[in-house]
């Protein structure tokens, strides 16, 4: 996919977003999230955070490897911390600020070009879609949040792609060895397409919903709670620990949290 599209797919997901919080009232960015010690607030200025470091990345790729030397303790939680401080009509406008920075930078370099990241390095267009996929898993604990039931769009297929091209890496960091076999994913999108990735032969094989998939990998949903099968043993084991983020794993959510 161009570049030129997959900054459009990912403003038009930051909008969508943006639209849940603007008119809250200070009582209504304070509201607690599902994510544990995290306020409506606290979502905002992580992902304003992130778009930030990853402009600076875009940036200055040798700066901020010698700047992730240096980090210590839980960064990203004392981050929010700190700048869930601000007044929240400060912390929307930095993100929105933030993100169109991080537009610029990113639209200015070649797609292929890798970025040095917290994970492994990511491609300009990974990173995009990277962006993307965490906005719209940080909307969705806004959106559950203030009981906003969500559209689900074409824009899925990112948060979804992301999910199974980060298999090996999940693996990892559960300290876990990804097996040698390649699965097949089919996915039924919003409007019913089938999304695929993988050998067609393959006897590990992922179905279902792409909705349930994508708040799976993004641990917003328990798997007890989505529309997503496992065949075969090695399938049902990446199920428990997918994950669609660079990091170590997060909580999830429990079964039945949001039923």
């Amino acid at each position: 996919m161009r570049i030129e599209a997959l900054l459009t797919d990912l403003g038009a997901e930051s909008a969508e977003v943006d639209a849940m919080v603007t008119g809250l009232d200070a009582e209504g960015w304070a509201m607690p999230t599902p994510a544990p010690g995290w306020t409506i607030k606290h979502q905002i200025v992580h992902l304003a955070w992130t778009d930030e470091v990853a402009r600076f990345t875009a940036t200055d790729p040798a700066g901020f490897t010698d700047w992730l030397r240096t980090v210590t303790g839980d960064l990203v939680d004392e981050a929010a911390e700190q700048r869930a401080k601000a007044p929240y009509t400060e912390a929307l406008s930095g993100w929105r600020a933030g993100r169109e920075a991080l537009h610029t930078a990113l639209a200015e370099h070649d797609p292929d070009r890798k970025l040095p990241w917290f994970g492994p390095p990511m491609r300009v267009t990974s990173m995009v879609t990277a962006r993307l996929m965490e906005t719209w898993a940080h909307g969705q604990d806004i959106a559950d949040t203030l009981g906003i039931e969500r559209v689900p769009t074409a824009r899925l297929r990112h948060v979804a792609h992301i999910g199974v091209r980060a298999r090996d890496y999940a693996y990892l960091v559960h300290g876990l060895t990804a097996p040698e076999e390649q699965f097949r994913v089919e996915l039924t999108a919003p409007d019913g397409e089938r999304w695929t990735w993988g050998p067609e032969d393959a006897a590990q094989r992922v179905t279902g919903d792409a909705l349930g998939f994508c708040l799976l990998a993004a641990q917003r949903r328990h798997r007890d709670d989505v529309d997503v099968r496992a065949q075969g043993a090695d399938a049902a084991r990446w199920l428990e620990i997918v994950q669609a983020f660079a990091g170590p794993a997060g909580q999830g959510r429990a079964a039945g949290q949001f039923a």
